[in-house]
């Protein structure tokens, strides 16, 4: 992609990200702000595999962003609409061209159930934004979608009918990509045949336990009674203090989340701000003292052949650049590590996977069985968010520390190298006059 097209995806980024860590209710588990980077790194997968032009891959990861956006709406019916008017707003306001906003409206829109993708670019978003139907992740995202859709629908639904829905699922899905089709289809069909030898034996037990566990007629008597009790309780003053206070407490917690989110995040980008100005002030300190090297070899070189006295201050100032190249490199030179943790570093919370860092060298899964073993534990991932911002810190200071050298060494070196020319030329002369004399 061009330098252009990046940009923008890094802006799509950003604004989802954001977006979808400020507005997305508790309540949704599964389309959640990582289930969109699942999507997006499916999607660059699959692009990669099929390798798609430059403007196709441009469509297709700016839709994959914004894919899910709609859910901040508070509803999952319809979500596509809305998913497509905040892209079209946003890139809109971006200045992206009509066909290129056609292309991400019809990749969102294609993702809409039933899938009904056209272009090979909706077909890839479709398989990518149900990549864990084919995957290890199946069960763990199935858990997650049914406790999102318990708290919309406000019941609670049974084991079986659970199982029932998603082979009702798996039997009307198929894969688009050939990618699809030959690496995914066979574990989603290991999937369906799992709930369905689990439904074979819940049926043939059925019978038994139904004659076993049938109630008698003052049985339900009771349990009326009971419920009736129950509900009465539930209406008297004091039931009604204590559900206030404690939906006063839910809504306390939910603005002190808000509150930490939006400090680590305002910390996060004053780190990032911080450190682009670094590497700035360096590309421009080396850049400076590139030219001035260059000019020195080209010009002065052949001087010194003839004016011995300008030895010194061409080897002072050659001296100076040199050294303020090399601190300003030093200042911007990357710095990887291993890229790899093991469980056993999740279970001890050794690991902070916030930092690319720390899981560029491990597998998608583990990756995602990683993050979401954080998600899950507050304490793993405010712990993980103060490190990320701590060593951004340290890595910040490091780079100051050297510029700072690098500046000082320019600044004074130039200083003393300038004396060094004028006393150079001026030599000549004293020693003109002194012989005249």
């Amino acid at each position: 992609m061009t330098e252009a097209q990046l940009l923008m995806v890094e802006k799509a980024q950003t604004y989802v990200t954001d977006l979808l860590s400020d507005k997305l209710s508790k309540s949704i588990r599964f389309h959640t702000l990582l289930h969109t980077q699942e999507v997006v790194a499916a999607s660059t997968k699959l692009a990669d595999f099929y390798n798609i032009a430059e403007d196709e891959r441009f469509a297709l990861l700016l839709a994959a962003w914004f894919h899910d956006t709609g859910y901040t709406g508070g509803d999952a019916k319809g979500h596509e609409t809305i998913s497509i008017n905040l892209a079209t707003e946003f890139l809109t306001t971006n200045v992206i061209s009509d066909e290129m906003l056609a292309k991400v409206t019809g990749c969102i829109n294609a993702t809409r159930m039933p899938q009904s993708p056209g272009s090979e670019i909706e077909k890839i978003i479709c398989d990518a934004d149900l990549f864990h139907l084919g995957t290890n992740d199946f069960k763990e995202k199935g858990r997650l979608l049914r406790e999102e859709l318990e708290a919309h629908s406000n019941n609670d639904i049974s084991k079986k009918d659970w199982r029932n829905i998603n082979i009702r699922f798996l039997k009307g899905h198929h894969y688009f990509t050939s990618y699809g089709i030959e690496k995914l289809q066979p574990v989603k069909e290991k999937h369906l045949a799992a709930l369905e030898e689990k439904i074979k034996k819940t049926d043939e037990m059925k019978p038994e336990k139904k004659e076993k566990d049938k109630p008698k007629d003052k049985d339900k008597e009771q349990d009326k009674e009971k419920i009736k009790e129950k509900k009465e309780k539930e209406k008297s003053p004091e039931a009604i203090a204590a559900a206030e206070e404690a939906k006063r407490k839910k809504d306390k917690e939910k603005e002190a989340d808000r509150s930490i989110a939006t400090v680590f995040r305002i910390m996060a980008n004053n780190h990032i701000s911080l450190s682009q100005m670094a590497d700035s002030k360096a590309n421009i300190l080396i850049s400076v003292n590139s030219i001035i090297l260059s000019i020195i070899i080209s010009t002065l070189f052949e001087k010194l052949q003839t004016d011995p006295n300008l030895q010194i201050p061409v080897a002072l100032i050659v001296t100076v650049c040199v050294s303020s190249i090399v601190f300003g490199i030093l200042a911007t030179r990357p710095n990887v590590t291993s890229g790899k943790f093991t469980r056993d570093d999740i279970a001890n919370k050794r690991t902070n996977l916030l930092f690319f860092g720390n899981f560029h060298n491990v597998s998608l899964d583990d990756y995602n069985w990683g993050m979401n073993e954080m998600l899950v534990d507050k304490d793993y991932m405010n712990t993980s968010m103060i490190k990320d911002n701590y060593f951004l810190g340290v890595v910040l200071a490091k780079k100051y520390r050297y510029l700072r050298i690098a500046y000082n060494v320019f600044m004074f070196g130039l200083v003393i190298a300038m004396l060094a020319f004028v006393v150079a030329f001026l030599m000549p002369a004293a020693t003109e006059v002194y012989t005249a004399g």
